[in-house]
């Protein structure tokens, strides 16, 4: 991947800026696509019809909706092959899990991807702007979820698509759909019975600053805000290749990691195995810090959301939230349709036949061009 070590051999980044992230994920990113053939060679097919040429979008006509995906169906088919489209490959995600395909009604097309899954349980910048102790973390992180898939496919990502899919989070819509799913359930770890309100999702950019969740605003409401930064630990540099190796090393030990990934059985079983195997052959820990500082963002959606997860003491104020129709009716008209009028970027020029190339990563989305006054 490039990396090279200092003198006390921790990891040093071959450079900085989001095209060194992008070649550092290649590796990670041809093993999905390699794992992911027979799925494409039966799905892919099925799915080009639901994406959109550019020159069919008509910005007014612009309507996001939200549809739950299911596993196996065609709609969870669609959303892997929109997330393989991704340039940094996307998690699985793990406990609780919320997915969606962000629809435009007005083309009857696809416009996005949403999954909301478990946050993690150390996250510094986070539980500090919540004022957290270790004991309230545990009791009420339950009302909290991470966005780790979220984004615009062609065309709509080249009209500031991205911006109106992030926004759609924070709507009735979702917090309803939390919590007839996981309202009224039983912490797989706790044991007990938890009343739980979604009152706030997490984000982290890929590609270090983000400009899609930055002044994410709409009719004097901000949708996301920035928190800080994560502090450059993870695993994405151990490929699955070594990763199943580390396995079979602990395997042959009797090491409890190796297959101890079931959920309720910690946070994040892979990270977990993997500092395992690095105590075990006694290498130092530090090569987890891998440099890469991903912005932190929060969508709350309720206005006492700070209070409701420092205390559990107070019901949510969900009374300013909007429903995805109207958010989308917002975002429409606050990014889409100015972006296609400026001319700023050819996404008429986007074609649906043009997918499968971006999956293998053969095509370079247009950019938008800068124009100078005078």
């Amino acid at each position: 991947m490039g990396f090279t070590k200092d003198e006390a051999g921790d990891l040093v980044l071959p450079g900085v800026g989001k095209d060194t992230i992008r070649k550092m994920h290649r590796g990670q990113r041809r093993e999905r696509l390699t794992a992911s053939q027979n799925f494409l060679a039966r799905a892919l097919p099925k799915a080009m019809p639901f994406f959109a040429d550019g020159d069919e979008i008509d910005p007014q006509r612009v309507a996001l909706r939200l549809r739950v995906v299911r596993s196996d169906t065609l709609e969870s088919d669609l959303f892997r092959v929109a997330a393989l489209t991704w340039s940094v490959p996307v998690s699985a995600g793990f406990g609780r899990r919320m997915r969606y395909l962000v629809w435009d009604e007005g083309h009857d097309r696809l416009a996005g991807i949403i999954a909301l899954g478990d946050p993690v349980y150390n996250l510094a910048v986070r539980d500090k702007l919540i004022d957290w102790t270790v004991h309230d973390r545990a009791q009420r992180l339950v009302g909290i979820l991470d966005a780790y898939v979220l984004g615009a496919v062609p065309p709509y990502n080249l009209l500031l698509g991205g911006k109106a899919v992030a926004c759609l989070i924070r709507s009735r819509d979702v917090y309803d759909d939390f919590r007839k799913a996981y309202g009224e359930t039983v912490g797989v770890i706790s044991g007990q019975a938890k009343s739980a309100h979604l009152v706030a999702v997490t984000t982290t950019s890929s590609m270090g600053r983000s400009a899609i969740y930055n002044r994410l605003r709409l009719d004097g409401t901000d949708y996301f805000e920035r928190i800080g930064y994560t502090e450059g630990w993870g695993h994405f540099h151990i490929t699955d290749a070594l990763f199943e190796r580390m396995r079979t090393f602990l395997r042959d030990r009797n090491h409890g990691y190796a297959d101890k990934h079931k959920f309720g059985e910690g946070p994040n079983w892979r990270l977990r195995t993997i500092r395992a195997a690095l105590a075990a052959l006694k290498f130092n820990e530090n090569i987890m810090r891998h440099g890469i500082r991903r912005e932190v963002f929060i969508a709350t959606l309720a206005t006492n959301a700070f209070e409701v997860l420092r205390t559990g003491a107070v019901a949510p104020d969900i009374s300013g939230l909007l429903t995805v129709a109207q958010i989308s009716d917002l975002a429409r008209d606050r990014w889409i349709v100015p972006r296609a009028g400026r001319g700023e970027i050819d996404f008429r020029g986007w074609r649906r036949d043009m997918i499968p190339k971006l999956i293998k990563g053969r095509v370079d989305m247009p950019q938008a061009s800068l124009r100078r006054s005078g």
